[in-house]
Order: structure tokens, then C-alpha cells, then sequence
């Protein structure tokens, strides 16, 4: 095994990555590169029931959106390869044989029908572990001859002794026992010459030396069966790390029924990687302290296995918004331009211009007010088109009998200025207020109506001066008409 660390993320190409795989290359990225190992990305696509087209393609590029760099892998390469487990089928039969002559693993003949007539009167007796019964074991060398040769329709089984104790220790959940009596003769070979995930798995691990098997939960109780192959291969286990499950906030697991569980969802909805990857590293794990904001290089330096919990852990969607609009804040107005851009070409704006500065100045105003880069434009959306309808509550409270002569003074004071700047906007509004003795909310309240169509929202000064003079006076016209 190798004295360097060496950990994978091994995939099934089934359809789009589940959030829960998502943050078990996390865990592996994160353990690598703080041991300054290697990071391995093998694709397990001997399930060909399974396989769905295009589902390798969006692995990998999903990885890449995250920014989750494989060392060695499908289109790279490396030394250990293929990474393909269906262009590694001599591999798994040559060990399949070295199993067969060490007696480890025998031939099974036995046909569907008979293996349904096993289990139903397995499930008669309440019998409380189904197993396989050995029946193909003892067939004589010259039967499985004439059946290989006659090729009658066979797998190769693992041959489990009964009555063992299977230890093994992982470094999550500690000391782990299992009886070989609740383990069954598991198939190594299909019928179709594909292996199964055990004996594929157990051979890449060894044959590309990798140290921790880092992955989900839910493959503890396949771990005896893996350690039954390392024994009977006479091999060094890797040090095994069982990572909690993601839960639900009612504790059942991580489901589509009650939300988005494929990464693809995430991206969709504008969440940032930075913020997924930050709360997908918290779901089981903690430095020890209370700081909940991290980017990629703080994860790195702080990430350890001893600090991955053994228990459930809650996806707690407050928290992830939280932290979308915390990284998001902490990016500079270039990052978001860039961003707001490539949304803008999707929305119902798309055929409209706009310039550089411009989107800079909305951005500025109403980055803290957004946690995802598509409310810039949903929640201030007066920056990008004349409000069609007037919030009838606003309305109610801010449109008074007064209005309508406020506004046309306050047009008629900003229509003299050329090229007003904030400030001038700001001292018009206050001018307004003095001249007619009245207060500055008074004037504020019909004038953001007027613009927005809202209640709520950057400072009226500010949303006036970036849409510029002569959008302001045509909207306060505009409600005028309409209200008066």
C-alpha cells in the first residue's frame, strides 16, 4: 500500500449526483489535499441495468463546477488506470480465477427459478437472515466442466465460512463486528461477465493502492463482505471511514420526496458552489469551534477525520440560504457582474442592454439586500423596466391627497439640473420638503411608489440618480395618471 494517502470518489454513473455523493468527494478532496495526497476519481459502471447515457459526462463536469480537481481519473489518466470499471474486465477475472483455485469462490449453476424456490421457503420458515445454501459448492470438478462448456448460465460466489466473527476497525465509528452466519455467498462474477460492486471495488482499491475508503453509511454493512475478499486475497485493508447520514429535519433520511436532492437542483436555483460546498462540509463535520463561514483554502487546512461525527446530520435549508448570501456578499462587483450577466441572459431581459456601470451601480445598492444573484434583478427589478402595477398597500399609506403636487414639483426642480448627480437628487427631495413644509417621508413615500411600484428597497436617492433624471420624471407622471 502506498505511503502516500490516496483516496476516491467512486461513482456509479446511475443519473445526477446526489447531494449526499457530492459532500463524499468533499471528504476526500478535503482529506487529500490536507495530507497532500492524491485524489482519485473511478467510475463504477459494471451495473450496466443501471448505466444512464451522459450520466459519466455530468460527473465529471460537475466536479469540475464545484472545483473538486481529480489528481487521476477518466480523461486524465494516471498510472493506476483505466478508470473505467467496464474497461477492467480482464482485471476482475483474473482475480475472480485466483479465488477459484484458492477455493475461495465456486461456480454456481443454480437457475432464477430455483434461487425464488430457495427464498420463499426461507421467508415459510422465517428465517431470519436469506441466504444462498451452498448448493454449487460441492458439485464435482467434472460437472462444472461439462457445464462450463455446455455454457450453461453460471456466477462465481464468494465462499463464506460460517461461525467467524468479521473485525474491523473504522475510524469513525470505531471497533465493528459482524457474523459471517448473516453474510451471504455474494456473487463476484454476473452470469453477464460484469463483476459486482464488491469485487470490483475490492480489487481497484488494492490495485490503485488507495489508503482511506472514505464514503457513506450506507455501505457499512457491505464492509464484512469487502473484508472477507481482502482476506481471502491475503491483502492489507485500507483504513475504512463511514460518514454519517444527511437527514431531513424530521431525522428521516435525505429524500426527493420532501426536496431537492441532485446537485443539478442547487445550480439550477443560482446557488453558489462556494456556499453549497462551505454548508455540504458542515453536515458531519466541525473544526471544533463555532465559525460556520469557510472557503475552499480554511476547509483544507481544517478538515480532519477526526472531527466527522457519528450521528445524522440535519439539512437545515436556513442555513444554507444564510450562507449563499454571505459568500455572496464577500465577492467583489466583477465576480457578480460576470454572474448577474450569465442569469440576465436566461431571464425575460435578455434582449435588453445594459452597461458595465450601470449594472455595477444596482449591484452595489442591492447586494446586501439578495441572497442569490437572480433577486437583483426579481426584487429590484425597477432597475430593469417601469413598474406596471403600484403595491396596493403602499398605496394605501403613502399616496395621499398631496401627492401628485409633491411629485410634480420634485420633477419639475430635477428637469433643471443637467446630469444630476446623488447628491442632487438628495437635495431636490430635501428642497421639496422645506418648500412645501412638510416632512421628508412625506415625499419619500410617493416618489419610491412612483419608481419602484414597492414599499421596500435600496435608499430612494440611490434608486433615483442610477435610473437618471429622465426615467424618474416619466415614471412619476406615470403614477400620476393612474392614481389621480
Amino acid at each position: 500500500m502506498s505511503d502516500k494517502v490516496r483516496v476516491r470518489y467512486a461513482p456509479s454513473p446511475t443519473g445526477y449526483i446526489h447531494i449526499g455523493n457530492l459532500r463524499t468527494a468533499l471528504y476526500n478532496y478535503l482529506f487529500a489535499r490536507h495530507q497532500h495526497g492524491d485524489f482519485i476519481l473511478r467510475i463504477e459502471d459494471t451495473d450496466r441495468t443501471r448505466y444512464v447515457p451522459g450520466a459519466v459526462e455530468n460527473l465529471i463536469s460537475t466536479l469540475d463546477w464545484a472545483g473538486l480537481d481529480y489528481d487521476e481519473g477518466p480523461v486524465k489518466g494516471g498510472t493506476y488506470g483505466p478508470y473505467m470499471q467496464s474497461e477492467r474486465l480482464d482485471i476482475y477475472k483474473k482475480h475472480s480465477d485466483i479465488l477459484l483455485e484458492k477455493k475461495k469462490a465456486y461456480y454456481c449453476f443454480c437457475t432464477p427459478e430455483r434461487l425464488s424456490a430457495l427464498r420463499e421457503e426461507q421467508q415459510k420458515q422465517k428465517l431470519p437472515f436469506a441466504k444462498y445454501d451452498k448448493h454449487c459448492l460441492h458439485l464435482p470438478d467434472e460437472e462444472i466442466k461439462k457445464n462450463l462448456s455446455d455454457g450453461i448460465p453460471h456466477v462465481i460466489r464468494l465462499n463464506v465460512e460460517p461461525g467467524k466473527t468479521i473485525k474491523f476497525h473504522d475510524f469513525i465509528r470505531n471497533d465493528v463486528e459482524f457474523s459471517s452466519d448473516v453474510i451471504d455467498d455474494q456473487i463476484l462474477i454476473k452470469s453477464d461477465g460484469f463483476p459486482t460492486y464488491h469485487l470490483a471495488n475490492v480489487v481497484d482499491d488494492h490495485l490503485m493502492e488507495i489508503t482511506h475508503v472514505i464514503r457513506g453509511e450506507e455501505w457499512l454493512p457491505s464492509t464484512p463482505k469487502h473484508i472477507l475478499l481482502y482476506d481471502a486475497f491475503g491483502w492489507e485493508y485500507p483504513v475504512f471511514a463511514h460518514l454519517p447520514l444527511l437527514l431531513n429535519p424530521d431525522r428521516s433520511k435525505l429524500s426527493k420526496r420532501q426536496g431537492d436532492v441532485a446537485v443539478e437542483d442547487y445550480k439550477k436555483k443560482g446557488y453558489l458552489k462556494e456556499a453549497l460546498l462551505n454548508f455540504i462540509a458542515l453536515l458531519g463535520w466541525t473544526a471544533g469551534d463555532d465559525k460556520e463561514y469557510y472557503d475552499m483554502d480554511e476547509l483544507i487546512q481544517s478538515f480532519s477525520l477526526e472531527r466527522v461525527n457519528n450521528s445524522g446530520a440535519i439539512f437545515d435549508m436556513d442555513r444554507l440560504n444564510w450562507l449563499n448570501a454571505e459568500h455572496l456578499r464577500k465577492k467583489s462587483d466583477e465576480e457578480i457582474l460576470k454572474m448577474l450577466r450569465d442569469e440576465l441572459k436566461d431571464s425575460k431581459y435578455s434582449s435588453l442592454e445594459f452597461s458595465d456601470e450601470y449594472l455595477i451601480s444596482v449591484i452595489k445598492v442591492m447586494r446586501e439586500r439578495v441572497s442569490f444573484i437572480k433577486e437583483i434583478y426579481e426584487k429590484g427589478f425597477y432597475f430593469f423596466e417601469e413598474p406596471e402595477t403600484y403595491e396596493e398597500a403602499s398605496v394605501k399609506k403613502g399616496w395621499k391627497e398631496q401627492s401628485p403636487e409633491i411629485l410634480k414639483k420634485y420633477a419639475e426642480k430635477i428637469s433643471s439640473i443637467e446630469n444630476p448627480t446623488r447628491d442632487d437628487f438628495e437635495k431636490v427631495l430635501n428642497d421639496v420638503a422645506t418648500e412645501m413644509n412638510i416632512g421628508k417621508g412625506t415625499v419619500i413615500h410617493p416618489l419610491r411608489l412612483a419608481v419602484s411600484g414597492v414599499s421596500g428597497g435600496p435608499g430612494i436617492n440611490d434608486i433615483v440618480y442610477i435610473i437618471g433624471k429622465e426615467k424618474t420624471i416619466k415614471r412619476i407622471f406615470k403614477i400620476i395618471n393612474k392614481l389621480s
